[in-house]
């Protein structure tokens, strides 16, 4: 997606989550404001109720005191005009006493045997109605007729008075009445008027809270307020069955005040019982009724008498639909601006998009490397800073390039060819040669190698210095350049007065006339300021691929047919056989020495220390296979390992020298605070069989107990150019172990960068020719400074082979390559004098 789409979308996205938040928090803050107003409000009513209902308790006892009292006077009017026998007394004269004295009615109770009954009254339901069954009433009336004081603890007592509280009638359910009871021993009756009704109710029904609730129940999404009695709701009925007739008295009815409509019986009655228990509000909300309904409970606590609970039920569908409006405006109020941003966001990302595009087709036409092209783009902000940013690195680019370019051609000139003589160096000769190799097998042609080394040029080098000495080198190089055909001949520099050629399409008979030119050429005299000098050339001649096809083999033989030449007289050419470099024994001889050498463990290791100079620390070392026969004396490794190679004796004597190495590594690092680490070369034929290696790698450390992280294995970059894929996840799963891999002789491979950043390496080691090609004029650094800074690029370490002279080592450290090897340390040790170089090398 374009940043022109994606800008308008961010702001969209972002400004959309803004609104959802704010929408959401309002309707929460909204809903918490609702219901706090409504709790606000719920807890005013239920105030005015509790004290409505408190107030209507208290005045109804003083009512009913003043009621108690009015029966009892009623009680002594009575009784002064009514005979002391209720025999001589008829229900009609008490109907109409009763009118006179101003009560609903006149019932004369008398005691029976088990009973006190009712024997006359002006109310028909009253005659013969019996109280046995009535509780504390009965006893009240047994206390009042033994001429005691009632001490039921309820009602009013006076002198020979008692007066019931106002309760249904329980001769006649459908009323309710206040009672007095007089008794004075006078008569054989006692005397009960009581009131019944309105005269009874009429307090109730001006102030108590009935007139309250309904008026609460006429508000806005108030549905119904009860007062409930905790102590009945819910439960059972206490149904009363006296005289015939059932009924619930007042105190246990279930809800005393209000209207229950909103029903769920079960619900509320928990809610009740756990707002009693809690003395807190309890709340739920449900549907009743089709309604959501918002049922409130508020325990009510009196300094005296019963507490009850007030339920409130309101309209919570009030509630929602007051939310759903407010979140429709808001989500119309959201979509407005939502519209808006949209199309700001559109207008400020083409703002900003059409200069970006502007700059990105420019940064594209740099990246295609057509450098130089300024960009036109007036603006004061930090897209106008990007352009000249832009046009900057567009024009310093171009110089780049440019220097670039010209540095390249030095550098590859450079890496190839010798700064002395201008011929082309030992690194071009490794990655020609296998490349010239291939080239012969394809056309099945011949080609040979002349290692050429210039004999008694040491004296005169020692004689006049050596800026005639490389006079006189650039003089050898150009006889030798005009003696062979430059199409069929590559001619390079070794190092010092040591030449090497390749004969391409030369038999042997070719190659020899081809020498002995060179030889009647290279011993004609020399003339050097006035000074003549008269040298020889010893050349050594190997041949491919007659005498091997292997590369570092073909270069080896050459140089020891030249070492049996100056052993001749010098002077000559000399082609290799195994015969004329032992000219005392034969290659089958040689070959068993060697078979019982590797059996019986009679190869040597040694080791080259591996220095790091800035700190004097000796942090490893090198392995290095030596043979010393009982017969042939030193056999130099140029000899044995290419037959060990082509026997099959390559892979125990590999194994050999790193089972003596680790063991020896081990030994040491037992005593050492800083411990070393040992590093062994590994030959492409380890390779071969990858699972084999690593199974035998993992062994041989178990064995020898030393931890993969002090092992590191060294390998040429001529292995990479078979199986690459393969010999890299070989090499991947050793480091995954711990183990470190190093490219040995780094720089002189055929494919060394193009393989470089896909190994998994720890270690480059630069080539010792690149090392000893710098002067003491510092010249020729230039690859060992590429090499230092590619292996810093790529996190690499990097350690430097064939330090040999003091200004080598420091222009290495002005590089940061602080990690060396070579002669001006120390040559390869056996571990004896290694120990001691150990010693004196720490303790100096």
């Amino acid at each position: 997606m374009s940043i022109k789409k994606k800008i308008p979308l961010i702001f969209f996205l972002l400004v959309l989550f803004i609104l959802l938040a704010n929408n959401t928090f309002h309707y929460f803050w909204s809903k918490s404001q609702l219901l706090e107003y409504n709790e606000r409000e719920i807890s005013v009513i239920t105030n005015e109720v509790s004290f409505q209902v408190e107030k209507t308790r208290e005045g109804s006892l003083y009512v009913e005191n003043i009621l108690g009292r009015d029966l009892r006077i009623a009680s002594l009017a009575i009784k002064q005009s009514l005979p002391p026998n209720y025999q001589e007394i008829t229900n009609d004269q008490l109907k109409k006493l009763a009118g006179e004295v101003r009560v609903s009615h006149i019932t004369l109770l008398a005691k029976t045997p088990g009973d006190i009954i009712g024997v006359r009254s002006s109310d028909p339901e009253e005659i013969n109605m019996s109280t046995k069954g009535w509780g504390y009433w009965y006893d009240a009336y047994q206390q009042l007729l033994s001429l005691k004081p009632v001490n039921v603890g309820k009602g009013l007592t006076l002198p020979h008075y008692w007066s019931g509280p106002i309760e249904i009638a329980s001769s006649d359910p459908d009323h309710i009445d206040k009672w007095g009871y007089y008794y004075d021993g006078t008569t054989n009756y006692i005397i009960n008027p009581y009131f019944r009704d309105n005269e009874v109710l009429e307090f109730e029904q001006r102030f108590g809270p009935g007139k309250i609730i309904e008026g609460y129940t006429k508000e806005r999404g108030i549905l119904e307020i009860s007062v409930f009695n905790p102590k009945n709701f819910g439960k059972k009925s206490e149904v009363v069955h006296l005289n015939g007739n059932s009924y619930i008295r007042i105190s246990a009815r279930p809800i005393w005040y209000g209207t229950y409509k909103y029903r769920n019986i079960e619900t509320d009655a928990a809610y009740i019982k756990k707002a009693v228990n809690t003395k807190k509000v309890q709340s739920y909300n449900d549907t009743l009724n089709k309604k959501s309904v918002l049922k409130t409970f508020v325990p009510v606590f009196l300094k005296s008498g019963q507490p009850f609970v007030i339920g409130l039920a309101y309209n919570y569908g009030l509630i929602q639909d007051e939310l759903r409006h407010e979140l429709f405006m808001h989500i119309l109020l959201s979509l407005a601006i939502m519209l808006i941003v949209l199309i700001v966001s559109f207008i400020f990302s083409r703002s900003i998009t059409e200069p970006i595009g502007y700059i990105v087709e420019q940064v594209n036409e740099i990246a295609q490397g057509n450098f130089g092209k300024h960009l036109d783009l007036n603006r004061k902000d930090e897209l106008g800073l990007l352009t000249e940013n832009v046009n900057a690195m567009s024009t310093d680019l171009h110089r780049y390039v440019e220097d670039l370019q010209q540095s390249k051609a030095l550098i590859e000139y450079q890496a190839n060819h010798d700064p002395l003589t201008g011929l082309l160096n030992r690194r071009f000769l490794q990655e020609k040669l296998s490349r010239i190799m291939i080239q012969a097998d394809e056309n099945k042609e011949t080609f040979s190698v002349l290692f050429i080394d210039m004999d008694r040029f040491k004296q005169v080098n020692d004689s006049f210095g050596h800026n005639k000495g490389d006079e006189l080198l650039n003089i050898i190089a150009a006889r030798v350049k005009n003696c062979l055909d430059s199409e069929k001949s590559i001619i390079i520099r070794q190092g010092g007065d040591e030449f090497i050629i390749l004969l391409l399409s030369h038999d042997k008979e070719e190659t020899k006339a081809a020498a002995e030119r060179l030889i009647e050429t290279l011993k004609k005299p020399y003339m050097i300021d006035g000074n003549e000098f008269y040298l020889g050339a010893s050349i050594g001649i190997s041949l491919y691929p007659e005498h091997t096809n292997n590369m570092d083999t073909l270069i080896s033989y050459a140089d020891m047919a030249m070492y049996n030449a100056k052993e001749n007289g010098g002077n000559k050419a000399i082609f290799y056989s195994e015969k004329s470099m032992h000219s005392d024994i034969d290659r089958p001889r040689l070959e068993a020495h060697l078979r019982r050498a590797i059996e019986n463990k009679k190869i040597d290791v040694f080791y080259q220390p591996k220095i790091k100079v800035d700190t004097g620390v000796v942090f490893g070392a090198e392995a290095l296979v030596r043979w010393t026969d009982e017969e042939f004396g030193n056999v130099s490794p140029v000899i044995f390992i290419p037959i060990a190679e082509e026997t099959g004796f390559i892979q125990p004597l590999w194994e050999l020298v790193m089972e003596k190495a680790c063991e020896q590594v081990s030994k040491w690092n037992q005593t050492r605070s800083y411990p070393l680490s040992v590093s062994v070369n590994f030959s492409a034929r380890q390779f071969q069989e990858p699972d084999l290696m690593l199974e035998t790698v993992k062994k041989i450390l178990a064995d020898k107990k030393l931890p993969p992280h002090h092992f590191e294995i060294e390998i040429t970059e001529s292995i990479l150019l078979n199986n690459s894929a393969e010999i890299v996840q070989s090499l991947q799963t050793l480091q995954n172990q711990g183990i470190s891999i190093s490219i040995d002789d780094f720089g002189t491979g055929y494919s060394s960068l193009s393989y470089l950043k896909d190994l998994p390496i720890n270690t480059l080691k630069i080539d010792q020719s690149f090392i000893q090609n710098i002067n003491e004029g510092l010249e020729n650094t230039e690859i060992p400074e590429a090499i230092i800074n590619l292996a810093r690029g790529l996190h690499l370490d990097v350690i430097a082979e064939g330090v040999e002279k003091e200004h080598q080592k420091e222009f290495l450290l002005t590089k940061n390559c602080v990690l060396m090897q070579g002669y001006l340390f120390s040559k390869p040790l056996s571990s004896i004098d290694f120990e001691k170089f150990l010693f004196d090398f720490e303790n100096s």
